[in-house]
């Protein structure tokens, strides 16, 4: 690993996505987004991958996509924009990395 990488916690979003599923589309342009301010790396599983199955099987979500934060449940269904930029901001906080100001300022 990299210095930067060392000094910076790389968060990890696992989105789990079914066919034709328009809030997972939705979900990789906001996770793109985001991942040019904050430490970010988000992968995409697929709902009938062995690994989707086994995330689907622990988690049993109602909705996709199914959202992990660094494995742990994070949302189901439409991706909570506010929720993850406040959950990001306070990482990057945290790991004393400079971050952009959310947008609108809340």
């Amino acid at each position: 690993m990299s210095a930067s990488t060392d000094s910076v916690r790389l968060t990890e979003v696992i989105v789990v996505e079914a066919e034709a599923c328009h809030f997972c589309v939705e979900a990789q342009r906001q996770l793109a987004t985001f991942a040019e301010r904050f430490p970010l790396r988000s992968r995409v599983v697929t709902v009938d991958s062995v690994e989707g199955r086994r995330l689907l099987a622990e988690h049993r979500p109602a909705l996709y996509p199914l959202v992990l934060v660094d494995g742990v449940f994070f949302s189901a269904g439409r991706l909570p924009r506010r929720k993850l930029e406040k959950l990001l901001v306070e990482r990057a906080g945290s790991a004393g990395s400079p971050v952009a100001s959310p947008s609108g300022g809340r």
